[in-house]
């Protein structure tokens, strides 16, 4: 606010600039605002350039142009004149509020963020991923911030959202918190590490990302500074707001500020006082007239007029509430309502209504005493000092001082309750005498102050005391006595009344204000506290007047005149008439305002350009705003106005101002534009079921437009009008009123049918108006407006399944257009990623700048393009890039909006079988045209499946039956060709067996990949499956052969990968499980047999040698037998019965053909050919006897021989072979023989092979 005593001459030179401005319209070009100097004279260009054209339009052109530039110029100053008239309402709410105050519990606003602001916060988000901070982190917090900025930062959603003005930093940090929590919980326990401390430090690194390089201490400056202002705002801060959302310049403020005296709050609470009695008057020539508005019922009329008088008399209440001595600081309490309910009549007499105890006054006078002149007679080294006293109080002393320097500067404080106080000061100096009983008083002065004498210190001549020599004192002080702030004028005046102040005489009048409606000219006497006479000045009216013959006394006249009644008062000063009139003009209440003669005179003698030396201040301020012509907005009449148009204005003009500021405000309105708005409609009676349908409508249009509006707040607004249009029937009003007009019905009927669209256009949209679930609460609140927008009343409630109905078909809808964007984003996204890949389709979509749109018609129009492009392989793999978004929206659903349905879940149940209903259709086609016997879809229903099975909702439901019902035969049919492409493999394995080892034939390829199935008759296309867990420990040792192997690692792998469906039908997921493990069964069972058959053909085979060595291929059988045996516990173990059993039949053949195999390998291949190779030596010495050595040495062989084979299972047959027995027998003889020699064989013997056992 500019300061009141700023050059006028400044003010001058911007009034005639603007006046340059406002005239230049008149040759062409429009003035987009009134307000915006250079926007206007910028918009006078283009005219001027127009008129030095070589060829002009013609007349009827012309004319018709400059007809429109004129009618479009009034319309603006119409405007500009509405504007001003508007704002000086609004000062004077400011100024002096008595009804309102400004809001500390609303919940503050965050700041908003802009589009320029999102792109930065993504570009510093982008530059932690790309690794160019400082900022350290580990990889579960870069994998949490690359997720965050896909799905949330990059998201159109959010654009939207920042677009609506309803995205503010606290959403972001919001959102991110909730998305970290889950993989927080995730994380495995760490000793010394809680989660908590893990949340909080990836926040703190989220914060420290999205501030970027800005100083966090400015940044918390600013935020404070922008919270406080978002909280209270003082009155020049307000005022500062509304020029800007009104439009006015800031000399006009100042013109209009100094001219209304806001500053004054006694002339604001005398302007609020005239204004009642106007809308009195106003009430009662309705009454008289009947020109009622038109309200539902007749009877309202009668009650209309009741509820006019009762609101103004609640606003004299709240005024006469207010206290007298409010001064002009900023107060904004609570103020109380008066008890008093009835009617104040502004016309009633009642003399004796007040008493002179009611006016007794408080005053604080300060006496201050600098310094005495003129003590020449006493000794330089005497003291002296000073007394000071109030007739009637207490006396105070100065300190004690030299008389050659007789210097104080001493304050004494006293307060006193005579308006013509009696000040004594007396100067003393010490008696030296020794029986002196006193000091002596050297001189005196007594001074009676009043509120309007000097402040400054003074010199006064002293009364000097008898014996004092020095006749010249003087004393300099300063009495300050200040005036209270019931005191509204004081001073000297001649007067003469009927009733009071019969005799023509001058006294001394003091203007007090009792109450806000009470005030009482009374005259007092000197060191007198209460009035000598007084005069309440209810019901008079205040003017000036001529010189009264017959009096003398008094220079300037002017009287105050009541029915019955004149008192004549004059004054020695022309200016201190005006005061005076002007404080009694307040306290009177008049609607008349006197003026001056003498100033009409000069005004009209000078044509008003100078102002006048003995005008007060106010009337110099006045005429300038009036020269300036702002004096039809000051002096206009409140009450004939139509405030509800005006404040209609007001409102909007407001909420365009609010949503366009830095608060993310969702429509509410800041502590101090509600408290304006409130004074406003209180003051000037504005409906407030006006109030909130003028509101219902304007955040109606921004939601319509696409800004993000708070439910809540159009819940409460319509309640409130809800409350009023139907409270009749029920006899409750949210703010009293019992009337309701019938345009009130009618806009109320309208606006509720179109906020019942917004909603369901909301509920059908809410992945797009509530984004992430933001603004928190919001989709709840909307759900609950929508349902007593629903109400016929405010009593009925509606029936449940009607809301539900209504919310079931926006849910239809709603899953309708959330898969019909999702699509197109898919498309989008598919055509980005194909350009990515062909740069040749980049470069050419570059060039030809051509849309998605244009380029998709294109492929529907090139069947050509068409078949190469979305080949069967390209649609499944969009099928499935589908599918993870159509997941992705469904949890996204469940994480950020199942709580607002949380009494409709059903419904969102319902939502997520349409919503995936409609990807079936995609889903069914992209599989029909896949080739028969082809498994690449198998992922589709992995990743569907894997979603859905862990959801309670969705599980078994009806999309998830689908997909088992369309994956059932594929499955079986795999199944089926797996387990014969198995059988073939190993059929046509084992005939090309080598029986190497695996790790011999891999050793020097570590690269090369495990054997493949080999081709079969049945056309297999296998799927890809990764190499097991195990199959790297198998390959570092020296395991079985490359189809055993293969075959083992095709069981595993295939019934992990039926395993890995997790198919949701238990009977069916047995029934795989079982044929799987049979199937095993079977193929082991196989191997085991061909491997014995082998084994059996390779000892065959092998050479008759002594040498005991175990071929490679023999060991690499008995390998797969081992492996077999440790295989089949994994892949043909069952739970339950005749499976387990069966098992165990493989476990028993297995074991038995491993003993079968050990007993040919030692019988046929160690046994016989030791007893062949022992006969053979024998047979080729048959003519030879042997040594005895050689035959005990022999005997022990056979013995051992015979009897370890024997333990190790050989059969008897084998032992007792024919070669077994022709060396048993010529060892016998040649034993006979030898025992006949000399010596014998010591006890060795063939008898005990057969006889040991």
């Amino acid at each position: 606010m500019l300061d009141p005593s700023s050059s006028e001459e400044e003010t001058d030179e911007i009034l005639e600039e603007e006046r340059k401005v406002v005239a230049a319209p008149k040759v062409g070009g429009a003035r987009v605002s009134p307000s915006r100097t250079s926007e206007s004279s910028v918009g006078l260009q283009p005219s001027r350039s127009s008129n030095v054209r070589p060829s002009s339009p013609s007349p009827s052109v012309a004319s018709e142009k400059e007809k429109e530039d004129l009618e479009k110029m009034q319309r603006e100053e119409e405007e500009r004149k509405k504007r001003l008239q508007l704002y000086v309402f609004v000062m004077r709410c400011i100024a002096y509020p008595f009804n309102a105050k400004q809001p500390t519990d609303m919940a503050r606003r965050q700041q908003k963020i802009s589009k320029q602001q999102l792109q930065t916060v993504k570009e510093r988000f982008q530059s932690f991923l790309n690794g160019d901070t400082q900022i350290v982190a580990d990889e579960a917090f870069i994998n949490a911030v690359q997720s965050y900025y896909e799905v949330f930062l990059k998201s159109d959603r959010v654009s939207r959202m920042v677009q609506s003005g309803g995205c503010s930093a606290a959403d972001s940090r919001e959102v991110f918190k909730k998305h970290i929590e889950k993989r927080v919980r995730s994380l495995p326990e760490i000793d010394g590490l809680s989660k908590e401390t893990v949340l909080s430090s990836w926040i703190a690194k989220f914060d420290t990302i999205y501030r970027g390089e800005e100083d966090p201490r400015k940044h918390q400056q600013r935020m404070t500074a922008s919270a406080a202002s978002e909280l209270i705002l003082s009155k020049d801060q307000l005022y500062e707001m509304f020029q800007g959302i009104l439009g006015i310049k800031k000399f006009e403020h100042q013109l209009l500020y100094n001219a209304c005296q806001l500053d004054n709050p006694d002339e604001q609470a005398a302007q609020i006082r005239r204004e009642l009695d106007g809308r009195l008057q106003m009430a009662d020539q309705i009454a008289r007239g009947g020109k009622f508005p038109r309200f539902v019922s007749r009877e309202m009329e009668a009650m209309y007029i009741e509820e006019l008088k009762s609101s103004v008399n609640l606003l004299m209440a709240n005024l006469e509430s207010m206290p007298v001595s409010k001064g002009g600081e900023f107060k904004l309490q609570k103020l109380k309502r008066g008890h008093n309910t009835s009617i104040i009549d502004m016309g009633q007499e009642d003399e004796n209504q007040l008493s002179k105890s009611d006016v007794v006054l408080s005053f604080t006078l300060e006496v201050v005493i600098m310094e005495v002149q003129g003590l020449k007679s006493l000794a330089p080294n005497r003291i002296v000092y000073c007394t000071m006293e109030v007739e009637g109080g207490q006396k105070l002393q100065t300190d004690q001082a030299e008389a050659s320097k007789p210097t104080w500067g001493t304050q004494g404080d006293f307060t006193t309750t005579h308006p013509l106080p009696a000040v004594k000061v007396k100067l003393f100096t010490e008696s030296t005498g020794v029986l002196a009983l006193e000091d002596k008083e050297l001189g005196r002065v007594v001074l009676h102050p009043t509120p309007n004498s000097p402040k400054q210190a003074e010199l006064h001549k002293m009364t000097v005391s008898k014996g004092c020599p020095d006749s010249d004192l003087k004393i300099k002080l300063a009495v300050r006595m200040d005036k209270p702030q019931n005191m509204k004028h004081c001073g000297y005046l001649w007067a003469i009344g009927k009733n009071v102040w019969k005799r023509w005489k001058k006294r001394f009048f003091v203007l007090v204000q009792v109450s806000q409606y009470t005030f009482a000219m009374c005259s007092y006497r000197e060191k007198k506290a209460e009035p000598v006479e007084l005069l309440q000045l209810d019901g008079y009216t205040v003017d000036y007047t001529d010189p009264q013959p017959g009096l003398d006394g008094g220079r300037t006249f002017f009287n105050a005149v009541k029915e019955g009644d004149t008192v004549i008062f004059a004054s020695d000063d022309e200016q201190d008439r005006i005061l005076w009139v002007q404080a009694m003009y307040r306290a009177t209440g008049q609607s008349h305002k006197p003026v001056p003669p003498t100033q009409v005179q000069k005004l009209n003698a000078k044509g008003g350009t100078a102002p006048q030396l003995d005008a007060p201040i106010s009337q110099f301020y006045a005429d300038r705003a009036q020269k300036h012509g702002m004096d039809e907005f000051i002096s206009a009449n409140p009450c004939s106005f139509d405030h509800a148009s005006l404040f209609e204005m007001l409102q909007r003009l407001t909420l365009d101002h609010r949503l366009n500021d830095s608060y993310s405000c969702l429509g509410w309105f800041s502590p101090g534009q509600v408290f304006v708005l409130d004074e406003y409609c209180a003051r000037n009676g504005v409906r407030g079921c006006h109030r909130h349908l003028c509101y219902l409508r304007d955040l109606l249009e921004r939601a319509e437009n696409g800004a993000m509006i708070d439910p809540t707040l159009l819940h409460y607004s319509f309640a409130f009008c809800a409350s009023h249009v139907h409270g009749n029937r029920y006899g409750t009003r949210p703010d009293g009123i019992g009337t309701v007009s019938v345009d009130e019905k009618e806009r109320f009927e309208g606006i509720k049918d179109r906020l019942r669209v917004l909603l369901e256009n909301q509920i059908t949209h809410f992945r797009y108006c509530f984004p992430f679930g933001r603004p928190e609460g919001a989709l709840k609140a909307t759900l609950s407006l929508l349902e007593r927008v629903l109400m016929k009343d405010i009593v009925t409630p509606v029936p449940q399944e009607e809301v539900k109905n209504v919310i079931r078909k926006c849910l239809e809808q709603a899953a309708l257009v959330n898969y019909q964007r999702l699509s197109e984003y898919a498309k989008v996204e598919g055509k980005k990623r194909e350009m990515y890949e062909h740069p040749v389709f980049c470069l050419a979509s570059q060039v030809m700048d051509l849309t998605i749109l244009e380029k998709n018609q294109k492929d529907h129009r090139d069947p050509e393009n068409v078949g190469r492009l979305v080949t069967p392989a390209k649609k499944l793999e969009d099928t499935i890039r589908l599918a993870e978004l159509v997941i992705e929206v469904l949890q996204q659903n469940e994480e950020h909006h199942a709580e607002a349905f949380a009494w409709w879940s059903d419904l969102m149940v319902e939502h997520a079988e349409t919503f995936l209903s409609l990807y079936a259709v995609d889903m069914d086609a992209a599989l029909e045209v896949q080739p028969p016997d082809s498994w690449d879809s198998f992922p589709l229903f992995q990743l569907l499946n894997d979603f859905l099975r862990v959801d309670y909702n969705l599980c078994n439901g009806k999309f998830h039956k689908h997909l088992q019902d369309l994956y059932a035969p594929l499955v079986v049919r795999y199944v089926d060709l797996m387990e014969s492409s198995i059988a073939q493999s190993i059929h046509r394995g084992f005939e090309r067996e080598t029986w190497e080892p695996v790790k011999s034939l891999t050793s020097n390829l570590p690269i090369v990949n495990l054997p493949k199935v080999p081709n079969v008759a049945v056309p297999v296309n296998l799927p890809s499956f990764s190499t097991p867990a195990w199959m790297t420990a198998m390959s570092d040792t020296d395991n079985g052969s490359g189809t055993s192997e293969d075959l083992f690692w095709k069981l595993d792998a295939l019934q992990t990968f039926i395993r890995d469906l997790h198919w949701p039908e238990e009977e069916f997921g047995k029934h795989l499980e079982t044929r799987l493990k049979l199937m095993s069964s079977d193929m082991i069972e196989s191997c085991v047999k061909r491997t014995r058959a082998a084994f059996e053909a390779k000892l065959q085979r092998s050479s008759r040698t002594a040498d005991f060595r175990v071929p490679q291929s023999i060991c690499t059988m008995f390998n797969v037998m081992v492996d077999a045996r440790a295989q089949s516990a994994k892949l043909c173990a069952m739970e339950l019965g005749q499976e387990r059993q069966y098992h165990s039949q493989i476990d028993n053949l297995i074991e038995e053909t491993v003993k079968e195999m050990i007993t040919l390998l030692v019988a046929k291949q160690w046994y016989t050919s030791t007893m062949n190779l022992l006969g053979t030596w024998l047979t080729d010495r048959m003519d030879l006897q042997l040594h005895v050595y050689q035959l005990k040495i022999l005997i022990r062989i056979v013995k051992k021989k015979y009897r370890d084979f024997r333990l190790q299972g050989v059969l008897d047959s084998t032992l007792n072979s024919k070669m077994y027995d022709t060396v048993r027998n010529r060892l016998m003889l040649e034993e006979a023989t030898a025992s006949v020699r000399e010596g014998g064989m010591q006890g060795i013997s063939m008898k005990d092979s057969d006889t040991e056992d």
